[in-house]
């Protein structure tokens, strides 16, 4: 048996990722990844994911540059759940031009802002992404 069957895959063939930040084990991002992305992602030493609104193998990185660098993939009690433990390249993990995708945080009953944008997103992506 594969190390890549003791994975639970969804019935869409998908597992939670997380990224995590090796260093500061802050969150960075969640996507879902399906084996071949797992795959990948222990193969190169990059994340790989499988984007949902696309539907197709995503190379994080592939565009923006921001690769995420793959030094541990841990698999949860469950066997249904991944952590990337990754260092990012260009400290920026999310498609809006901040460090992490948690970037709002619930304070008296409204979402505050509170990360800044490290870079416009137009300049990362072009006028392709929002």
């Amino acid at each position: 048996m594969s190390w890549l069957d003791e994975i639970k895959y969804d019935a869409a063939g998908l597992v939670p990722v997380i990224a995590q930040d090796q260093v500061s084990g802050r969150v960075l991002m969640f996507a879902f990844a399906n084996r071949e992305a797992v795959a990948l992602t222990a193969e190169k030493g990059t994340a790989h994911y499988w984007t949902r609104s696309r539907q197709k193998l995503w190379h994080k990185g592939e565009e923006s540059g921001h690769f995420q660098h793959v030094s541990a993939i841990q698999l949860d009690c469950d066997g249904d759940v991944l952590i990337y433990q990754i260092e990012q390249e260009g400290g920026i993990a999310c498609h809006t031009g901040r460090e992490s995708c948690f970037f709002r945080t619930l304070v008296d009953g409204e979402w505050a802002v509170v990360d800044p944008v490290l870079k416009d997103p137009h300049a990362i992506y072009g006028h392709s992404h929002p």
